[in-house]
This record gives structure tokens, C-alpha cells and sequence, in this order.
């Protein structure tokens, strides 16, 4: 490979807001990182992701104060984006039923939100990418 699938700023943001199960990876001291599949908002050039704040995941964020999420497209030509950064853990300001319709349409996105409901431990994740690293597999393939 020549190396040239590189992705512009452009066509990665373009590839975040397109609907992908990400892969979200923290630092878990004295094993290997913790690595789980995650839904995703991209917003003002951040991920936001949502979790309950007592959970394992956001307990290592809270520690590690920066994360990895890798997202791909799962058939080819294959493309992925990876992004490092700070992370931060605010209450939730989106409305659940959006991230839960991106992924799940709006019947279905309806009914899990109605029994997965938001409680007062729910955290929004906001993770500011500072290190990108992107490959679009077609650049290399023409």
C-alpha cells in the first residue's frame, strides 16, 4: 500500500456523523485496556457518548481522563477513523431518543429508550480528539 488512504479533515468528520458502532478504549492499570463497542454522537467536532456514570467504563475515564474510539465501516471498500483525546463526564444534554433513533430507527428507538430510561447517574462523555489517525482503503485502490 502506498499509504495514501489518508482522510481529510472533511471526509473524516463526514465519515463520524454516518451511523457506526465505535469502539471505545480506556486504560484499565495492571491489564490491557478496556475495550467496548459504544453508540456515538459527533457534535461540534467531539464524541459524545452515554453511559451510567457508576459503571466500570466511566469510573476508568473518571481516572484516565483521556480515551481512544476507533470507528470502521464494516464492509469495503473499508474506511476507519481513531481518535485520542481528553475526555470529559457532564450531564447528558441531548435527548436519548436521538441517539437511540440513529441507531435503532425511531420505532425501535422509541421503545428502548421507554425501558433503558435515562436516570439521575446517566454521564455524557465528550471525548475532544487531539490525535487522529484515518484510512479510506479506496484512496489506495482507486
Amino acid at each position: 500500500m502506498s499509504g495514501t488512504g489518508q482522510m481529510t479533515p472533511h471526509e473524516r468528520e463526514l465519515f463520524l456523523t454516518d451511523v457506526h458502532v465505535g469502539v471505545l478504549a480506556v486504560d484499565e492499570p495492571g491489564r490491557g485496556p478496556l475495550a467496548l463497542p459504544i453508540w456515538y454522537l459527533f457534535r461540534d467536532g467531539a464524541l459524545v457518548i452515554e453511559m451510567d456514570g457508576t459503571s466500570r467504563k466511566a469510573e476508568l475515564l473518571r481516572a484516565a481522563g483521556r480515551a481512544t474510539v476507533t470507528v470502521q465501516s464494516e464492509t469495503p471498500p473499508y474506511k476507519y477513523v481513531s481518535v485520542e483525546g481528553p475526555v470529559e463526564l457532564t450531564t447528558p444534554e441531548h435527548d436519548a431518543l436521538e441517539m437511540a433513533t440513529r441507531y435503532l430507527g425511531p420505532d425501535l428507538g422509541a421503545r428502548y429508550v421507554e425501558h433503558e430510561p435515562r436516570t439521575e447517574i446517566s454521564v455524557a462523555v465528550v471525548l475532544t480528539p487531539e490525535h487522529w489517525r484515518t484510512y479510506d482503503f479506496a484512496k489506495d485502490i482507486g
